[in-house]
């Protein structure tokens, strides 16, 4: 199943070490051109990010970002020392029947003496873990997305496709009556120059002109790259390249269509079949 390059996805998480928010976007470009925007504790983890999305897509113009909020407490969760406290607590309360007149200890006092409030470092590699499981978490809706619009895209073309096939057919059951016309014309033309009839000669104008004008060549390749464009829509992995060649095989087919008219309803064929060609290039833009 074919896939867009273009798609958003987000997702987040949050515990003790936090709050993490990973954002993924993507827009067409002829390669990979993967971007990122980390903050400074989630450095180390770029390059297996990089590698995860290497291995995930292959075209597009990718932009990841992370967004990280640390609990107060400057990246660490602030602890009280219970026994610590309670020792300082006793402590004050036998200085007190020592010495009567000592000033009361109260809760800020207790607070500010040493080891009372601690600070617990964020485990970075913990962190780092679930980063990685967010972006992971990400890129899963990321896919989806492409994939979704890439269903969409195979549509549109198909739509078209199945328009062009319709246009070729009106082309294949022309020929005959122009050929015909052109006998016609040809006939009376002659009788009008009061020339002698040449029956042998007649057919041999007609048939170089059925020579020059015959399209069924280019009818039978503009069906042959219809049939590999539908084959190729129905594949995984990256196609927009593939199909990106298939549309310019198409327009030069319609081109030598139309340097081949000598009707105006064939000339409309051409000039449609065109038309039809580059919506499908403008949709295949867009396909990985």
């Amino acid at each position: 199943m074919i896939r867009s390059m273009t798609a958003f996805a987000r997702a987040e998480a949050r515990g003790d070490f936090g709050h993490i928010a990973c954002e993924i976007r993507s827009v067409n470009h002829r390669f990979l051109e993967p971007g990122f925007r980390l903050p400074d504790v989630l450095r180390d983890i770029e390059f297996p990010l990089r590698e995860r999305l290497r291995q995930a897509l292959t075209r597009g113009k990718v932009d990841v970002q992370f967004r990280y909020e640390a609990h107060d407490g400057a990246g660490g969760t602030l602890e009280l020392d219970r026994d610590l406290a309670t020792q300082y607590v006793r402590a004050a309360a036998e200085i007190d029947q020592l010495a009567r007149h000592a000033a009361p200890l109260n809760a800020s006092d207790i607070l500010r003496l040493p080891g009372v409030i601690r600070t617990r470092e964020t485990d970075m590699a913990a962190l780092q873990a679930r980063a990685l499981e967010v972006f992971e978490d990400a890129l899963v809706q990321f896919l989806a997305m492409r994939t979704r619009e890439g269903t969409e895209l195979a549509r549109l073309i198909e739509d078209r496709l199945a328009a062009m096939v319709a246009e070729t057919e009106k082309v294949r059951v022309r020929m005959p009556g122009i050929l015909a016309h052109y006998r016609e014309r040809l006939l009376a033309r002659l009788t009008e120059l009061k020339g002698e009839l040449d029956s042998e000669r007649l057919e041999q104008e007609v048939v170089l002109f059925a020579q020059k004008i015959d399209v069924a060549e280019e009818m039978d390749r503009l069906t042959a790259h219809v049939a590999e464009i539908r084959r190729v829509l129905k594949e995984a992995g990256a196609v927009g390249r593939r199909l990106d060649f298939l549309m310019q095989e198409l327009n030069r087919e319609a081109n030598t269509l139309g340097s081949k008219s000598v009707s105006a309803d064939s000339s409309l064929s051409s000039v449609e079949l065109k038309v039809l060609i580059e919506q499908m290039r403008e949709q295949i833009q867009n396909i990985e």
